[in-house]
């Protein structure tokens, strides 16, 4: 049965005071050999706290994570929640602009680096007005270990401690709020309907590999430690990886439909012992039925949860249980579930008013996971969350007779490439820079590795010309690699209505002409 003593818990700090002493020597989070008890991970992040105070951090201010997985961004999540402080997790893989913009969006006082990223943490601090301090990992580490633990006021439910940036449709990243309460507050209804997905055993291990950078990384943080259980990392996804990990111990993860792929077709695949991992969960990208029903059948005892959300949301308000997922497939597995206990969706029209089941409208959900609010952007937050506190996803749907949720199309023309986020906009803004190319359109098309790549529909100059591979390496090098065009079409013009917009639809229509879903 789950632990029903923390059920009113919301932050991070009572459960780690929780855990630390009703499992002390639970493993926290581990990384390769290193090894953190929960016992541990309370003394050490209060460390951490101290440390972070030391270099002028205090509640409210953000301070920014730059590398891969680790478990020592978890610790410092777990600090930084502690005391108030903003976690500001940078993706990786970002061009150095990206991150400078982020960094100064934040306003972040401290930068926390991998030695691997280390230089090009210190060069862009060093081009910023006010640029924030910059501390190699293991070198923090070592000091915050030598200190004291910190006596300092725990965060509240409300108070703001984890800052994910999305792409933004005008080409520069929103910065999504997220509390304690966020992260937190479903827990409990699931807990008290039951919810299956929601028996967490002393036993379990949850297998973190997607980046830390999206919810669907850094969402392993507030499962494990509200459950007193183990969170496994591994510095990045690899399907060796994840069959080396379940073969030792996960019991429960979270991959992208890509990933899936990548496992159920290795060939260690067919050796593998699936039969202790209890839940798999997918989302953030469209499954194939076909690959679904593969991976079914490769893990026959597993639970397969699918999940709906954003980083909005916070993650999950909507599933599809293990129940709906058959071997032959069946229509409810095109879906995206049902909404998780605590959660309303309903699917709206242009007038805000809920439309009749089975009708295509955007799909709005209120959830105490979701967020408050973009950080600096109130038009922004005003346009996505309406007065009644209900959030507008930029997704389209139809909710059938039993309240399963099918998405049709993306509002807001965002492309979800391997489970990243990728708005045309903003790749846009690096392509037209470019002296051959007059007008650019980037759409989303099909892709049988990733879910979905992206394209650039390019119309040229008078007289000028270009070849694919020179406008993809031009890009490369202003945005992330994995934002860049897979492909380039060349056309002669681009296909407007009568307001002189551009219809990305009819570019996209003939590559997902036959396809099962239209993202």
């Amino acid at each position: 049965m789950p632990d029903t003593t923390s059920l009113d818990f919301m932050t991070f700090d009572l459960f780690l005071n929780h855990w630390a002493k009703e499992r002390p020597d639970t493993i926290a989070v581990e990384e390769g050999g290193r090894r953190t008890s929960y016992a541990e991970a309370d003394r050490l992040s209060r460390q951490l706290i101290a440390c972070l105070t030391e270099c002028g951090v205090r509640k409210g201010d953000r301070i920014a994570w730059y590398g891969k997985n680790s478990d020592r961004y978890f610790l410092l999540l777990y600090a930084a929640g502690r005391m108030g402080a903003v976690m500001a997790p940078l993706g990786w893989r970002l061009a150095p602009r990206e991150i400078g913009y982020i960094l100064g969006d934040t306003g972040a006082k401290l930068v926390v680096a991998s030695d691997e990223f280390l230089g090009i943490a210190n060069d862009v601090a060093a081009g910023m007005d006010n640029g924030p301090k910059v501390a190699e990992v293991e070198s923090f580490f070592a000091r915050a270990s030598a200190m004291e633990p910190a006596q300092y006021e725990p965060a509240g439910e409300r108070d703001t401690v984890l800052q994910l940036y999305t792409s933004g449709t005008t080409g520069n990243p929103k910065g999504v709020e997220l509390s304690n309460a966020n992260l937190f507050s479903l827990r409990k209804p699931s807990i008290q309907e039951a919810a299956p997905w929601q028996d967490y055993r002393p036993t379990d291990c949850i297998l973190m590999v997607m980046p830390c950078a999206h919810i669907g990384g850094t969402g392993s943080a507030p499962m494990g430690v509200a459950n007193g259980v183990r969170v496994l990392i591994q510095e990045e996804f690899t399907p060796t990886g994840v069959l080396d990990a379940i073969e030792n111990g996960t019991t429960m993860l979270f991959l992208v439909p890509a990933a899936i792929q990548m496992v159920v077709q290795h060939p260690r695949a067919k050796e593998t012992d699936f039969s202790g991992l209890r839940y798999l969960m997918y989302g953030a990208a469209p499954m194939p039925l076909e690959l679904l029903k593969e991976a079914v059948g490769t893990m026959p005892d597993t639970g397969f949860l699918q999940v709906y959300g954003m980083t909005e949301t916070t993650g999950t308000i909507s599933l599809l249980p293990p129940e709906d997922h058959v071997l032959e497939g069946n229509e409810r597995m095109r879906s995206a579930g049902k909404a998780v206990p605590g959660v309303s969706i309903e699917v709206r029209g242009a007038d805000n008013k809920e439309v009749p089941r089975g009708e295509i409208g955007e799909i709005c959900i209120k959830s105490p996971s979701n967020t408050a609010g973009y950080w600096k952007l109130p038009e922004a937050t005003a346009s996505t969350i309406d007065g009644d506190g209900w959030l507008h996803t930029g997704d389209a749907g139809i909710m059938d007779a039993d309240g399963y949720v099918y998405i049709q199309d993306r509002i807001k023309d965002m492309i979800i490439s391997g489970g990243e986020n990728v708005y045309p906009a903003e790749v846009e803004n690096a392509i037209f820079g470019h002296p051959a190319i007059a007008e650019v359109a980037v759409i989303g098309v099909p892709s049988e590795r990733w879910g979905e790549e992206v394209k650039a529909c390019v119309v040229c100059k008078p007289g000028a010309e270009i070849e694919s591979g020179e406008l993809i390496a031009y890009t490369r090098e202003r945005i992330a690699a994995f934002k860049a065009p897979k492909s380039v079409d060349v056309i002669p013009e681009m296909p407007r209505n009568a307001s002189g917009k551009i219809l990305r639809r009819q570019l996209r229509e003939p590559y997902w002409e036959g396809q099962d879903r239209k993202v």
